[in-house]
């Protein structure tokens, strides 16, 4: 099927070729002797209107004075002549006269077309002419051995003449080219014989080399191939029509660079990465090696060094992943081409650079471009763009591609620097605002993993605490806050310290969470119109009591994933806990959850960066961390470094906090309990039950001090309670708990009393001699509770 089914005929011979001109004879007197056919068919004249008749009859204007002597001349001679068409229509026509001299007779032979026509073929040779000799496009035939027949003058000059390839096969005209379409076959063989094959045109395969006239400089062409046939519809050969595109070529390639790199520079916001994805857009399109040197300040996340050029301390980068990242000190002489483009803030090319410092081993440069790194008028550092293997020496427009990628790479560090300096800084931040130790506790053994999300996520917001409570109980606490960055940090150790203020006072988890989402909503409404308060939209956390004279556990969660549970027998089970909403959302209650431990238990707390990944479902992660649980015999602390290391492997989205405890529960002989009857008599009973206890327990140093403080509350609760008192001590580690229940809701008040008062003194003397004392209350009533140091 024709490729142009529309295309008209294209006829190669001249109007006057005597195989298509209309042609006659004329005598000596100027009359028609002979009449062809063809004359016929371009006047309409049959030969008899014309035979033996003056030929000037056939002339529309042409005096018949000129025809006479075109015919009696002695060579041929060519006029245009406007003749009267048999139908009446005037043709201009191009007419030759030819004279003939045969056997004395005297003839002339004219022949004549269509002057339209023949103008029309003029300009068809012309511009074949014109294609052969002055066209910039090359053209070159080739027989059907896909050997070399003709080029025109484009061909001859790129192969520094084409004669001395005539007859020799393709391949040989450009021997170390290669096509870089890969839409057809590579090789030029194959694509020969397809086209000679098929008849199927191969159109703007784009070619890469170097052509003998001009063997430094590479070129791209875009090449062609049609299949040439005879008048039978036989192969002749082919012939290859192609266009240098090198300038067009290598300005699309710039633009998809520059596309390329902003897409791909500056999107890690870490240093290194960024100096790597500047040598991978870059090379090997713009050059064969691209060298980074930055000075230690900035790959550190700290200010540029300002007043002078960073020339003499600069870093130069190695590797592209963070495993392989290394540098190299480097310094420039200050006549050198690189101080001189750091110098001038300007890029610098040199035809052979001399070795810096460092750069030992480096593969010969043909051309080298320094441009410096510059971002807010500061030099960062500086770009070496290096060609070995492409002899090209850089261009001008090269140059100024070269400047944009180190501009979109200078922002790209600068932003990166930024951003390790904002990272470390709230690293700083949330690390100081965690516990740094925790306390030793009787009621439990405690340890504790954070793992920090990957740094291109920002530091989150999580956070833990373990919170000494009265009566030998212990508060826990884990939360997360949403989002990343300062603003997280610091709104996570403000929730941390208010969750211990509250803890402090004794609350029940339902209760401190109630409050602690009272507090946050009203920040939250505080913050309303300030942006960076989004950064805290949704705060989970989970607080726990222990007590470790009943076993007692209680807990409540606002949005936070429930803790895992396992026995002393290594029994693994989630808690019942059903969470209410995150903080900060009100409108629904909290609800405490009670669970009574065995000794030995083992509690998970965690955040959700512990079992959820984007690789992997929470199901998933929690069913990795109740497997660690189960080595109930380990040691906290191993049984950390196991869930830590259940984790998939790469950079963490998220924090992962978690915290193991494991209860104890305190022997019976540490603990007495005594109920007293609201009669103040049974105040001294309470003073001796004291003192034996004290000496049962080796404390008899205290006996006296126990013995006051005992009195004192137990007095207070006798003449406030409407019921009787319970009186309980308990021997810590560390100190001696003396605690006084009983069934009324008032709490006493510390006051100094004055000189004439009868009383108001018992707390005063308490406060003094104790190191801690307070009220919680219960249920039923209140415990006044304190607590003395064990010498």
């Amino acid at each position: 099927m024709d490729r142009f089914p529309h295309a008209p005929d294209v006829d190669f011979h001249s109007p006057l070729d005597l195989s298509k001109a209309a042609s006659a004879v004329l005598d000596e007197e100027g009359r028609v002797s002979g009449w062809g056919s063809s004359a016929q068919r371009l006047l309409g004249y049959t030969p008899e209107d014309v035979l033996g008749r003056p030929a000037d009859r056939l002339l529309a204007a042409t005096p018949g004075q000129r025809l006479s002597a075109l015919c009696k001349a002695l060579r041929p001679r060519s006029t245009v002549l406007e003749l009267r068409c048999r139908d009446g229509h005037t043709l201009r026509a191009a007419v030759t006269f030819c004279p003939l001299a045969h056997q004395g007779a005297a003839a002339t032979v004219v022949v004549a077309a269509d002057l339209a026509a023949l103008r029309r073929w003029e300009a068809q040779l012309a511009l074949f002419h014109g294609l052969a000799t002055e066209s910039t496009l090359g053209l070159t035939i080739f027989d059907t051995d896909m050997r070399v027949v003709w080029g025109n003058a484009s061909t001859d000059q790129e192969l520094a003449g084409v004669a001395q390839y005539v007859g020799r096969p393709a391949a040989d005209l450009f021997p170390e080219g290669e096509f870089i379409s890969r839409h057809h076959p590579p090789d030029e063989d194959q694509i020969m014989e397809h086209v000679l094959k098929t008849g199927e045109p191969i159109l703007g395969m784009h070619y890469r080399g170097r052509a003998p006239a001009d063997p430094v400089r590479e070129h791209v062409w875009s090449c062609s191939y049609h299949r040439l046939v005879d008048a039978r519809g036989e192969p002749l050969g082919l012939f290859e029509e192609s266009q240098d595109v090198t300038d067009r070529y290598r300005a699309q390639e710039r633009l998809s660079l520059l596309v390329r790199a902003g897409k791909r520079i500056g999107v890690s916001l870490d240093v290194r990465r960024t100096a790597a994805e500047l040598v991978d857009v870059a090379v090997p399109q713009l050059a064969d090696e691209v060298l980074v040197d930055l000075p230690p300040a900035v790959i550190e996340g700290r200010q540029p060094p300002t007043g002078s050029a960073p020339g003499h301390s600069l870093l130069r980068m190695h590797g592209r992943t963070p495993e392989e990242f290394r540098t190299t000190p480097v310094s420039y002489p200050p006549s050198s081409p690189q101080a001189m483009s750091l110098a001038t803030s300007r890029p610098v090319v040199d035809a052979a650079p001399p070795e810096a410092p460092g750069t030992a081993g480096s593969p010969l440069s043909h051309s080298t471009l320094f441009v410096p790194l510059i971002t807010r008028d500061a030099v960062l550092g500086l770009a070496t763009f290096r060609r070995s293997s492409n002899p090209d020496p850089f261009g001008a427009e090269e140059q100024t591609l070269a400047v944009e990628l180190a501009e979109r790479a200078a922002v790209g560090i600068d932003n990166a620097r930024r951003y390790t300096s904002q990272h470390a800084a709230a690293l700083v931040l949330q690390r100081s605002l965690l516990p740094q130790h925790l306390p030793e506790q009787s009621a439990v053994d405690v340890a504790y993993r954070y793992l920090p999300a990957d740094s291109r996520v920002g530091v989150g917001g999580d956070w833990f605490d373990v919170i000494p409570l009265s009566g030998a109980r212990v508060g826990l606490t884990v939360g997360d806050v949403v989002g990343h960055g300062v603003q997280a940090a610091a709104t996570m150790g403000r929730l941390r310290a208010t969750v211990r203020t509250l803890a402090l006072l004794d609350l029940d988890p339902a209760e401190l969470l109630t409050r602690l989402d009272d507090l946050v909503a009203q920040d939250a409404e505080s913050r309303a119109d300030d942006a960076v308060s989004e950064e805290a939209l949704g705060v989970t956390c989970l607080y726990a009591i222990y007590d470790p004279v009943s076993g007692r556990c209680v807990w409540a969660s606002a949005g936070h994933p429930p803790p895992i549970v396992a026995d002393a027998s290594g029994s693994v089970a989630l808690s019942a806990l059903a969470p209410g909403p995150p903080l900060g959302l009100g409108g629904l209650p909290y609800e405490n959850v009670e669970l009574h431990l065995s000794s030995g238990s083992l509690v998970a707390f965690f955040t959700d960066g512990v079992v959820e990944d984007r690789r992997t479902d929470i199901d998933s992660g929690i069913e990795r961390l109740t497997e660690v649980l189960t080595w109930q015999r380990c040691p906290v602390e191993e049984l950390c470094d196991r869930a830590l290391a259940t984790l998939p492997p790469g950079p963490q989205a998220d924090d992962a906090t978690l915290l193991l405890v494991r209860t104890r529960r305190l022997d019976a002989d540490h603990v007495a309990d005594l109920e007293l009857p609201p009669d103040p008599a049974v105040v001294a009973e309470a003073r001796t039950l004291t003192e034996r206890q004290l000496a049962t327990w080796g404390l008899s140093d205290l006996s006296f001090t126990a013995a006051l403080v005992v009195s004192e509350l137990v007095t207070n609760g006798i003449r406030y309670a409407t019921g009787p008192v319970m009186l309980r001590l308990i021997k810590d580690r560390r100190c001696l708990l003396c605690e006084i229940s009983d069934n009324a809701h008032t709490a006493p008040h510390l006051r100094r009393a004055r000189r004439d008062d009868e009383g108001g003194r018992g707390l005063f003397l308490v406060a003094q001699m104790c190191q801690r004392w307070g009220t919680r209350y219960t249920a039923s009533g209140k415990t006044i509770w304190a607590e003395l140091a064990i010498p």
